[in-house]
């Protein structure tokens, strides 16, 4: 086994590999963007074909695209506190502080604390796919609002008098109107324009669609108990799944819930008992579990009464949505953990 320990920068990600025993066996540095990751991964494979692990230190805002950017690739990701490298980094021989020097330290802290003990993520099988077909309709989507964007400023140009509704060309029924009424403009280089925009904005929608297709049914093979839940629809239990990255890696929702930066901090001092909001953990997570909650407040009455109740007590409108996440990732917890019990619950 080859663990592999990462320094993450802003600018930069730093990865050193040593054995089993902590010797050195090489470092890299790339650039903190898709082809340094992709480099670096390269180096990787190279040096440890057959088993490896990667150790980064828990960084989530500049290490998180690296992070997912992994488990894409089915490789093995743990995290390492920055406060268990500390020891490592000052026990060493070479003296100074360096990139190369932190990432030895990362590799040879997770070596010293155990690999076993920390939180181990690794996608594979259907999980993986699932995570794989979210990111890429992620992108898709996201290449769509641009185009759309576009157009509705060439249209806007061409028809200052057309209104088109927020979000209306993302349904099927606007794209044909717009596409037709194109068609009948005289072909001017703005009409040939808008037309091509309308016909990538069209072929969009439809892989979109049918992403989403293929992840109602890997959602209902890999986790099916997640669509009986109220609120869950195949595209939040889809994100879940693929960010969770294997609920069996974390022994309580408690966990989970730190990973998902939505366990609050204690700040308490003396006689003052208070917590803070904590913005870290995997966003990505998070605002999948927003999406959860905005959905239930929504079209759950108990939710509502729930949110009555915090308001009742003080809490401001956001204030309540944050505990009511609390609660949720204990449900999607016990909805992964427990499918058989749940399932019994629901059904009763």
């Amino acid at each position: 086994m080859v663990t592999i320990g990462v320094d993450p920068h802003k600018q930069t990600h730093t990865a050193a590999a040593v054995d089993d025993v902590g010797r050195e066996l090489s470092n890299r540095t790339e650039r903190a963007e898709q082809d340094g990751f992709g480099a670096l991964l390269v180096w990787a494979r190279r040096l440890a074909p057959d088993e490896r692990i990667w150790v980064i230190e828990d960084c989530r805002h500049v290490s998180g695209p690296f992070e997912r950017f992994l488990l894409d690739h089915g490789e093995s990701v743990a995290r390492l506190a920055p406060r268990l490298m500390a020891d490592a980094r000052q026990s060493v021989r070479e003296r100074g502080k360096s990139d190369p020097i932190d990432a030895r330290a990362v590799a040879r802290a997770a070596l010293r604390e155990g690999l076993d003990t920390l939180p181990t993520a690794r996608l594979a099988g259907p999980e993986l796919e699932i995570r794989l077909l979210v990111v890429h309709r992620e992108r898709l989507i996201n290449a769509r609002t641009r185009l759309i964007n576009e157009l509705r400023w060439q249209l806007h140009d061409l028809w200052p008098d057309y209104k088109i509704p927020k979000r209306a060309l993302t349904a099927g029924r606007w794209q044909r109107s717009v596409a037709q009424r194109l068609g009948r403009a005289e072909p001017t280089a703005r009409v040939r324009v808008a037309r091509d925009e309308i016909r990538r904005i069209r072929d969009l929608s439809i892989t979109i669609d049918e992403l989403a297709q293929q992840l109602a049914g890997l959602v209902a093979q890999v986790a099916p108990q997640l669509l009986l839940e109220r609120g869950i629809g195949v595209l939040i239990a889809a994100k879940l799944i693929g960010e969770i990255a294997g609920i069996a890696r974390f022994t309580s929702d408690a966990k989970l819930a730190r990973l998902a930066g939505c366990a609050p901090i204690p700040v308490s001092s003396g006689r003052t008992d208070r917590h803070r909001l904590d913005r870290g953990g995997n966003r990505q997570l998070n605002h999948a579990i927003h999406m959860l909650a905005i959905t239930k407040i929504i079209h759950d009455p108990e939710t509502g009464l729930y949110i009555a109740r915090q308001r009742s007590r003080g809490k401001t409108n956001r204030e309540a949505i944050r505990s009511l996440k609390r609660h949720l990732i204990r449900r999607v917890y016990n909805l992964l953990t427990h499918p058989d019990r749940v399932r019994l619950t629901i059904c009763t």
